[in-house]
């Protein structure tokens, strides 16, 4: 056999056979890796190349090497899963940097980390000033988590005393111009709804590019042409105004008449439709 398809060959079934180690090693080792990882991804991939193009090489060796280098580490995750101390030593502890407002110098020297390398990290999460963080801690993946002090944080609906409806995660149910039918069903809608949203806005599903649909029955879409313009949805706006307005209406009407009884209903239903917007309305948001 000539050396060219000998490689071929052994580069093929080493490239596939270290593609499932990887993935039985789990997403774990593609995202985060520690010490004990980084030295494995290195290994396996050393022995895939030197045997790949050493055709002299006995490729049962090879096979040998890779599964030595696939059972440890798998044998190593499985044991970091079991025991906290075994992960301590495998996977490394974390390392608080800052704390209650103050740099931990000790911990940056510990890491070797000097005071740019701290504050370019900080700058990755956003913050440029370290009196403004009230804990940092870098974790064993390389990653550092910054904690801003209370004053500094974001507002949120909580901090406010707002109450917001719980909220699903939007799907996707049109890409490339072809209807995905299980994220369809995820929201409980059908292609007549689908078909009817689109001819409203005048779209045909060939000239959808993507089209995203929340929890709410709302519908973005991406088109083909980008000459057309795609009005963003409003049904959720539009149905708290017309609520809004038959409650105010509701209103005049009991102001206008001068029937007891009349005006003893539009109040009362006045007040029932008021009562309703103000529960329907951190859904309508």
């Amino acid at each position: 056999m000539p050396e060219w398809i000998n490689i071929i060959i052994r580069s093929l079934s080493l490239l596939i056979i270290l593609f499932f180690m990887t993935k039985w090693l789990g997403k774990k080792q593609l995202s985060q890796l520690n010490v004990f990882e980084y030295i494995t991804g290195i290994v396996l991939g050393g022995i895939v190349a030197i045997h790949t193009i050493d055709p002299t090489s006995n490729i049962i060796y090879a096979l040998l090497s890779m599964f030595i280098w696939f059972i440890v580490p798998f044998a190593v995750e499985y044991m970091s899963l079991k025991s906290k101390r075994f992960r301590d030593l495998a996977e490394g502890r974390s390392t608080v940097f800052i704390q209650d407002g103050k740099i931990m110098e000790d911990n940056l020297k510990k890491e070797g980390y000097s005071t740019d390398d701290l504050l370019g990290k900080l700058r990755d999460n956003g913050v440029f000033l370290a009196s403004d963080v009230e804990f940092a801690v870098l974790e064993p993946s390389g990653s550092l988590n910054v904690l801003p002090k209370k004053e500094n944080r974001p507002l949120t609906a909580k901090d406010l005393g707002l109450k917001l409806a719980p909220e699903k995660e939007p799907q996707t149910i049109i890409m490339d111009g072809e209807v995905l039918l299980e994220p369809l069903a995820n929201l409980a809608l059908n292609m007549n709804w689908l078909e009817t949203e689109l001819d409203k806005q005048n779209v045909s599903i060939e000239n959808v590019f993507l089209a995203q649909a929340d929890n709410n029955g709302q519908l973005y879409l991406d088109l083909y042409d980008d000459k057309i313009s795609v009005p963003q949805p409003t049904e959720k706006a539009l149905l708290l105004a017309n609520m809004k307005k038959c409650q105010a209406d509701l209103e005049l009407f009991a102001l206008a008449t001068e029937n007891k009884q009349s005006k003893a209903l539009y109040e009362r239903n006045s007040q029932k439709l008021k009562h309703a917007i103000e529960l329907i309305q951190p859904y309508l948001r």
